[in-house]
């Protein structure tokens, strides 16, 4: 191929075309457990984290909640990921071979939210802060009750792979995806102008995105180190039920989502997918939540 301005718009399009149908293939579960918010600067504040929305009787004045006393910050990051082709394999028509790369580029860039939201911020919960100053997943989250402050657990603690009960169904998740700038494909293939081009007779596709993945409500997040057990899950569900307000009034959370890796398929399966015991008995967890398997969590 004559490499002119012409036949490298023709050439691009192509390349476009594969990266934006292989970015729109995905299949994405982020979206399940995180709230995803547009960002529109470096770092943003949630600071409606520290009270849960929540009606009473109109007595007097408005009941104004101080939003901003707990404030939580998350600062977006900037990602890449770039490939070079020889301008010489553009030359001699060897171009297809190339759009399989951009295909998987556009893959990785798709997924990459998976990744912030299930490799680093959910099993992360257990270390990171969140809103309130302590750990995501903590057995001293500070709440008023009548007055006085005690210690909620959202966690239970052990040394086996961690499985996660999750609230989904509410306007705003147990997560946040703070979306900055969405991926696009960045071509450079001008010797004029790119530097590649013309140092190293290469031509360079890359992608280019800023965001970040943090912690909203921990209320709606029960972390587990311990045995995938049907008593562990029932303890977990009812310790999220039973949740209540710096007013002492009950949440209302109902968790409908269970988050495991690969290797705790069978045991949620056990408590959840089967309608029976082996004794013959009903199954009392039957559907009391959805499973999740996330090969991200393997």
């Amino acid at each position: 191929m004559i490499i002119n301005k012409s036949n490298l718009t023709n050439l691009n399009t192509g390349f476009k075309a594969t990266f934006r149908n292989g970015f729109g293939a995905v299949a994405l579960a982020y979206t399940r457990i995180a709230t995803v918010v547009p960002s529109s600067t470096s770092i943003e504040t949630y600071a409606w984290l520290g009270d849960f929305a929540g009606m009473r009787e109109w007595i007097g004045d408005r009941h104004r909640k101080n939003l901003g006393v707990e404030g939580y910050t998350l600062a977006n990051r900037l990602f890449e990921d770039t490939v070079e082709v020889p301008r010489t394999s553009i030359e001699d028509d060897q171009y297809g071979i190339f759009s399989p790369a951009i295909g998987m580029m556009a893959t990785a860039a798709a997924e990459h939210p998976e990744q912030l939201v299930f490799v680093e911020a959910l099993p992360g919960g257990f270390a990171a802060k969140c809103f309130d100053g302590q750990n995501f997943f903590d057995a001293d989250h500070p709440v008023m009750v009548n007055g006085e402050e005690v210690s909620v657990s959202n966690m239970q603690a052990g040394a086996l792979s961690p499985w996660y009960l999750l609230c989904t169904k509410r306007p705003v998740k147990p997560f946040i995806y703070q979306d900055r700038v969405k991926p696009e494909l960045i071509i450079h293939d001008d010797p004029a102008t790119s530097e590649s081009v013309f140092e190293r007779d290469k031509f360079t596709y890359g992608t280019r995105s800023r965001g970040a993945a943090g912690y909203a409500f921990w209320q709606m997040a029960f972390g587990s180190k311990a045995d995938l057990t049907a008593a562990n899950f029932e303890a977990a569900r009812t310790a999220m039920m039973s949740l209540k307000g710096n007013n002492g009034r009950p949440l209302g959370i109902v968790p409908d989502l269970l988050v495991i890796p690969p290797s705790l398929e069978k045991k949620a399966d056990e408590i959840l997918s089967v309608q029976r015991l082996e004794n013959g008995s009903d199954n009392p967890n039957y559907k009391k939540a959805e499973i999740l398997n996330s090969p991200w969590l393997a």
